[in-house]
């Protein structure tokens, strides 16, 4: 007996006697915020990525969370401050503050950036180096309902553009047949108000102008500037908007467009896939709507009726305090892959900045896909939404002017110029 004993403490003494699996080394947790609560299929996505990543690194858990993107940023903004964010966290490159104050790692020595398209990386990188893996890529598209549009009377052309008055027209006629022309609210976003305006002065400036324009160069009182807000506002005096307008979310505008009470239009982000592809008793769209996607109007005299907007959107960042930035840059290392960007592009039906292999790409809306490569083939495009340019007061501006009070009808066109030129012109 005596020997045994003087056995086990040698053994406890030299640290080899272990009790099995019990001892054995628990994983490093991380905890991971990102947005897409209602977006069943980017839901499922990143949960699969996850899981996926848990499964070949077992000395990592991830604690995944889904937050509103809005909430994301009310408690990452706290949260970064007070040392108490997440490892991993859903952010979209218009929040710079959060690059700006250094709450932010840099992920070039934790991901292979060569798994990154080109054009994406832009949107993320300061000083050299690149700060979020943009997973969500968009266009901006103007989705319609095909019977909708013949019912009143118009015929979408082959080039599947209309003119300037011929878009007018199709407002003119919805509204008179008691059909909402253009789906859109701003209830929850600072955006949606401005996507028909923005990209019609995209395409009447040219993406050198409008670049201008974004950059605070070029004034709001230009006439080729008032001579689209004017059309603008003959289009909002016409009634192209819901009476809910004000008050409707992004995804309530959805569901107005292809369920109720329907509309012709609706311009959105190409992230549309997102909530219309859901189940139609999860607010998606029905199997059998006649959608169809042509383009904004070309304005007359336009300097570039091909060109259109592409973007960054959802993409996932490190906080820069960290402590477990091991596990935390190796899962978004094993998101980067091309498989990964294959699998977003069949489940979401939508663009990323992962780079793909679209010969491979299998996706049950193939007829879908076909008609968006068809309307972004031979375009010009313009990177960038008014907010990844505008800043603090002018992005305030934006907001409140030409997102809300100028779509509403509450204010002139030389007013909502006024504004815009106070706020967001440089050196005038």
């Amino acid at each position: 007996m005596g020997s045994a004993r003087a056995w086990v403490a040698t053994m406890i003494g030299a640290g080899l006697l272990m009790a099995g699996p019990a001892l054995a080394a628990e994983p490093v947790q991380i905890t991971m915020w990102s947005n897409w609560p209602d977006e069943p299929a980017k839901k499922e996505w990143v949960t699969a990525r996850v899981r996926d990543f848990e499964a070949a690194n077992k000395q990592c858990s991830v604690k995944l969370s889904f937050i509103p993107k809005a909430d994301i940023y009310t408690q990452a903004k706290s949260a970064v401050r007070t040392g108490q964010a997440p490892d991993v966290f859903y952010m979209e490159p218009d929040q710079p503050e959060f690059l700006a104050g250094g709450f932010l790692e840099p992920l070039d020595g934790h991901v292979d950036l060569s798994r990154l398209e080109d054009w994406a990386k832009p949107a993320w990188t300061s000083k050299g180096k690149v700060y979020g893996l943009p997973v969500e890529a968009y266009t901006v598209e103007l989705y319609y309902n095909k019977d909708l549009v013949k019912k009143v009377g118009v015929e979408v052309p082959p080039s599947f553009q209309l003119t300037q008055g011929a878009f007018a027209d199709l407002v003119k006629k919805g509204a008179a047949a008691g059909i909402t022309p253009v789906s859109q609210g701003v209830g929850d976003r600072p955006f949606p108000g401005g996507l028909l305006l923005f990209e019609s002065l995209l395409r009447k400036l040219g993406p050198e102008d409008y670049g201008k324009l974004l950059n605070g160069a070029l004034s709001f009182r230009d006439p080729r500037v008032l001579e689209v807000m004017t059309w603008f506002k003959g289009l909002v005096d016409a009634g192209a908007y819901p009476k809910s307008f004000a008050t409707l979310k992004l995804g309530e505008s959805h569901y107005y467009f292809y369920q109720k009470p329907g509309a012709l239009t609706f311009p959105d982000p190409s992230w549309f896939t997102g909530r219309a592809f859901a189940p139609p008793e999860s607010g998606g769209m029905p199997a059998d709507f006649p959608l169809g996607i042509m383009q904004f109007p070309a304005m007359d005299g336009g300097l570039c009726p091909s060109c259109k907007t592409l973007a960054v959107a959802g993409s996932f960042v490190m906080y820069s305090r960290g402590k477990n930035k091991d596990c935390a840059g190796a899962l978004l290392n094993a998101m980067a892959t091309p498989g990964n960007g294959n699998k977003w592009m069949e489940q979401v039906s939508l663009q990323t900045g992962l780079k793909t292999d679209p010969s491979t790409i299998k996706s049950s809306r193939a007829e879908y896909f076909a008609e968006l490569n068809a309307r972004n083939k031979d375009v010009t495009y313009f990177f960038g939404t008014p907010l990844l340019y505008y800043r603090a007061k002018c992005a305030e501006t934006y907001t409140q002017v030409m997102n809300n009070a100028f779509p509403a009808g509450l204010i002139g066109v030389d007013e909502a110029a006024a504004k815009m030129d106070a706020a967001c012109r440089k050196g005038s």
